[in-house]
């Protein structure tokens, strides 16, 4: 379905049998522009679903007055096409999202490769663990090989929510190789086949980027990881979905980006995708 055709038709609507000012006219024409431009659409059971999560993020930096004018013309227009036009859309997104004022520092992506490039196999796959996959530290603590593949990571959440994060290539390679060596007998990382805690893990992560005189935490890698794939055009409902948040609201304050367009291969997305092997 294409909004920008009923565009003009709901202007029309509300100025001959609404009798809107032209001063409302012109406030909602602009809430629409704003809409067309910045959204995410799908299908789901014959309902068409418009996310307005990437329109809040525009927003953000707007009166909280701007905020509801521009919301109030977007819910009149989706009551709009399901009330005259007979169709099935729901808005998402339309919750009211708080921004903490401070937020964990994405590190730059160059530091990271660097840092990939000069730290031990088992630094190197906790890192590359982090950041390839989004997790959080005490997912990756109880991280089992049999919820490993070849592409995908069964990654066991908040909640006993369960979710599957692709794995890239390059990461596959080095879990074999560490594996060979290291021969771990349930979970990836384990010493006396009982798993290392989430301290022990995130003690290896701070001690590889301290070498470089970089001060990181695990944390700062799933930032990371959610702030590179936004920027490289991944939609943020995958990237919700990849970090396994139960809202797109969380997934906002994580990445505070202002902006997010259709989803782009998750492999040519992540900067360590076209790393050599």
């Amino acid at each position: 379905m294409e909004l920008a055709n009923f565009v003009e038709p709901f202007l029309e609507y509300c100025r001959d049998l609404r009798g809107y000012s032209k001063e409302t006219l012109r406030s909602y024409h602009i809430a629409l522009n704003q809409l067309l431009e910045f959204h995410e659409i799908e299908s789901k059971n014959g309902v068409t679903i418009v996310n307005i999560m990437p329109l809040r993020l525009m927003l953000a930096k707007h009166s909280k007055k701007a905020i509801a004018a521009r919301l109030s013309a977007i819910r009149s227009f989706i009551e709009y096409l399901n009330t005259h036009h007979n169709l099935k859309v729901k808005l998402h997104g339309d919750q009211s999202v708080k921004v903490p004022k401070t937020l964990p520092k994405p590190i730059d992506d160059k530091k990271i490769i660097e840092v990939l490039q000069e730290c031990s196999l088992e630094e190197r796959l906790i890192i590359a663990m982090l950041y390839a996959l989004g997790l959080r530290i005490s997912e990756l603590a109880s991280l089992k090989l049999i919820d490993i593949s070849t592409k995908w990571v069964r990654v066991f959440g908040k909640g006993s929510k369960t979710r599957e994060v692709p794995l890239l290539r390059n990461v596959s390679v080095l879990i074999e190789e560490y594996i060979a060596l290291k021969q771990p007998k349930h979970y990836l990382f384990e010493k006396e086949e009982k798993p290392l805690s989430s301290a022990q893990l995130r003690y290896r992560v701070e001690r590889a980027f301290k070498r470089h005189g970089i001060k990181a935490t695990p944390h700062q890698l799933r930032h990371s990881f959610a702030t590179e794939l936004l920027k490289d055009g991944a939609r943020i409902a995958d990237v919700s979905e990849l970090l396994g948040h139960s809202s797109m609201a969380t997934t906002q304050i994580y990445t505070k980006l202002t902006n997010s367009t259709k989803l782009q291969n998750y492999l040519k997305a992540h900067p360590l995708a076209n790393r050599d092997e």
